[in-house]
């Protein structure tokens, strides 16, 4: 699929979609509690869909009302032995649902599409093998499991992924015997771990914080609880970007401005950046500024670089304000659905941005006004987005090749880019 993005303004208002990582979180703890739990979500998307259908293959129904959806629970006495559960490319759904699976005592095979089984597994396979599970070899697809899950001591290191932890924090209570997890390095994008214990702590978990180490206590049951899943920064950001380097404002509502969400913290750092924002309840609005470079650690929020380095791109070359800007603690970022540090270098080049792409992050030079042309998401859903809104700073058109990644986690991006004043065509 092709979008073609001609010259076009966006300003207006728009809703939010729902946060899936958020949904994640409340669609597994209702899934693994004792009675029927309602999760309001009023938007979905293909890593949503990916995690939902996963609960079901474990025995979770899933009824849907209007707003969201009833879950009906997992039977645990009447689970088959020999899932299959389709997680597509969502890591999410395929890290947080290797421990819970792996405490069933079942046998179970994780179906990955894209280069989901590319990303890493280490050290929480190491770990998992040594509690008891058989699996097969990493990069395997189909991922399969046996064996059930053993309580104990779990040593992780903090820098590959949050997702891990979250995983582990999600199967441990059910387990037998107590747990920990012990931190072996500096936990990067705690706030997703905080998160997880947010969601644990409602459905009635018990989880106990020290320092570097998470005890959890087994035989834990998980009370139904009914939870609303808030906005999206994550994707909202590219809204409020919209608004900091087009020619109108931007306001996006339903965002709680409280939110354990990191990517919350984009509204600081576009007004670091020279952007106007200001916030009005549940909603924030952002308006042009004049930009200057600035420095930006990405540890906690790595979905942000692909759209802030945007942002950096069309600094303006004015005499006297700074217009490089430093993405650094990123490295992570090549691991995800592309490797996003060279992607985003190659895509935002190709449409006549300048960055140099470093080991573990950006250097990009401002040049106040972009080209255009044609580019490919590559596949990954934050790099399609990311595209279409450079393309307010584009001279010419901007033509985005496999443009249907947006899919992955937010389908009606592009319908929301014309509500804006956009004008998409998709081909």
């Amino acid at each position: 699929m092709k979008a073609i993005i001609k010259e076009t303004k966006l300003g207006g208002n728009i809703p939010a979609i729902a946060s899936k990582s958020m949904a994640h979180r409340y669609m597994i703890a209702a899934a693994l509690s004792d009675a029927p739990s309602y999760v309001s979500c009023h938007s979905t998307s293909e890593d949503i869909e990916a995690t939902k259908a996963c609960l079901e293959a474990m025995g979770a129904v899933f009824e849907k009302i209007e707003g969201g959806f009833m879950v009906i629970p997992v039977d645990f006495h009447k689970m088959s032995d020999g899932m299959s559960l389709p997680c597509k490319e969502s890591g999410s759904t395929f890290r947080f649902l290797l421990p819970v699976a792996a405490s069933f005592g079942k046998k179970a095979a994780f179906l990955q599409e894209g280069r989901l089984p590319q990303r890493p597994l280490s050290p929480l396979y190491e770990e998992m093998s040594a509690k008891g599970m058989i699996m097969s070899p990493q990069g395997s697809n189909p991922f399969g499991l046996e064996g059930k899950l053993e309580a104990g001591e779990y040593r992780l290191e903090g820098n590959v992924t949050s997702q891990f932890i979250s995983g582990l924090l999600f199967a441990l209570p059910r387990l037998n015997g107590d747990s920990k997890i012990i931190l072996t390095s500096k936990l990067e994008s705690k706030l997703y771990v905080d998160m997880t214990l947010a969601v644990l702590e409602q459905f009635g978990i018990e989880v106990k914080v020290e320092d570097n180490c998470y005890i959890i206590k087994g035989n834990q049951t998980y009370h139904a609880k009914d939870g609303n899943v808030e906005g999206d920064w994550s994707n909202a950001a590219f809204w409020l970007v919209a608004g900091a380097i087009g020619a109108k404002p931007v306001t996006v509502s339903g965002l709680l401005p409280d939110s354990l969400q990191g990517d919350r913290k984009i509204a600081d750092i576009l007004k670091e950046f020279g952007a106007k924002v200001t916030y009005e309840g549940n909603s924030i609005t952002v308006a042009p500024g004049e930009l200057k470079g600035i420095k930006i650690d990405a540890m906690d929020i790595p979905d942000l670089v692909p759209i802030l380095a945007v942002v950096a791109s069309v600094v303006a070359e004015t005499p006297g304000m700074e217009g490089d800007t430093e993405i650094y603690n990123a490295a992570r970022l090549r691991l995800k659905e592309s490797d996003r540090l060279k992607t985003v270098t190659e895509v935002l080049n190709s449409l006549g941005a300048d960055i140099e792409e470093k080991e573990d992050g950006l250097i990009i030079h401002g040049k106040g006004m972009l080209k255009g042309g044609t580019v490919n998401a590559m596949g990954d859903h934050r790099i399609a987005m990311m595209s279409a809104i450079a393309a307010l700073r584009c001279n010419e058109e901007v033509i985005i090749d496999n443009a249907e990644a947006v899919n992955k986690s937010y389908p009606t991006f592009y319908e929301d880019y014309n509500k804006l004043g956009g004008k998409v065509e998709i081909r």
